[in-house]
């Protein structure tokens, strides 16, 4: 229902002059300012604000690649991770940007690794390693700032080991299995982790927890659909049913309810 429309149609229904009118919608709330805009606000500005200098920052070194030397790049990553982190060490208010800002410096420098020294190794386990070396910072802020983002850089490297271990992406076998269903465990433990479960270890809140158990839904879901749409419909598809369906059992109960998941 449209609060405002509800309004004008009282004040229409009972005559209110526009005095009374004006004093309706005071009453309602419209005229104020929102009650947490004063805390949020602020936050989301600087979150804004972190995510564009690190994107910018990676964009840059991409611009420069050819006037930067190896040294010059490593440096110059190195030191954005260890300048924003001694930030977040000096300035608590500003710990969950900065620490959103070293999770993106990571995250380039092994990229710039990988590609400077061609390892051989696969992409998932890039950002295995991004994930692993970052949960510590990231336990230490306790903040969906920094568990959103971290949430997404883990459930990229899910996918890419499912899709490195089954060796195909839409064509599904009883011998991948149980790669398939590896993946959906990990990816339900990340689940569990920031929900109520791992709470009050992680410190993470909502949005974590619906980052996570949107992509765990998308990871499950896009293995179960091409088991449907196959020429025989295969386990893949039985067990999402079961997955999914679990994942529901689980945030019914009152104690654990998330209308979002």
């Amino acid at each position: 229902m449209d609060l405002r429309l509800a309004l004008h149609e009282l004040a229409a229904r009972h005559r209110l002059d526009a005095a009374a009118a004006r004093r309706l919608q005071a009453l309602a709330g419209f005229d104020a300012e929102p009650a947490a805009l004063r805390r949020w606000l602020p936050i989301g500005m600087a979150v804004l604000a972190a995510a564009l200098l690190g994107l910018g920052l990676i964009f840059w070194v991409a611009a420069n690649w050819e006037v930067l030397g190896r040294f010059g790049r490593f440096a110059l990553l190195q030191g954005v991770v260890l300048l924003f982190g001694l930030g977040a060490l000096w300035r608590p208010a500003w710990r969950a940007p900065l620490g959103l800002l070293v999770w993106l410096g990571t995250g380039a420098l092994f990229a710039y690794f990988g590609q400077t020294y061609q390892t051989g190794a696969d992409p998932w386990s890039l950002f295995a390693l991004w994930a692993l070396l970052t949960l510590p910072l990231a336990l230490a802020l306790r903040s969906d700032l920094l568990w959103a983002p971290w949430v997404l850089g883990a459930f990229v490297g899910i996918a890419l080991w499912i899709e490195a271990h089954s060796g195909r992406s839409w064509q599904l076998g009883p011998d991948d299995l149980a790669v398939h269903a590896a993946g959906w465990a990990v990816a339900l433990l990340l689940v569990g982790a920031m929900g109520a479960p791992g709470r009050s270890v992680t410190g993470a809140g909502p949005w974590a927890l619906r980052t996570a158990a949107t992509l765990a839904v998308v990871v499950v879901t896009g293995t179960a659909l091409a088991a449907l749409f196959a020429r025989t419909v295969g386990a893949h598809y039985l067990l999402g049913l079961g997955v999914l369906a679990g994942m529901a059992a689980v945030f019914v109960p009152r104690r654990h309810f998330e209308v979002f998941a």
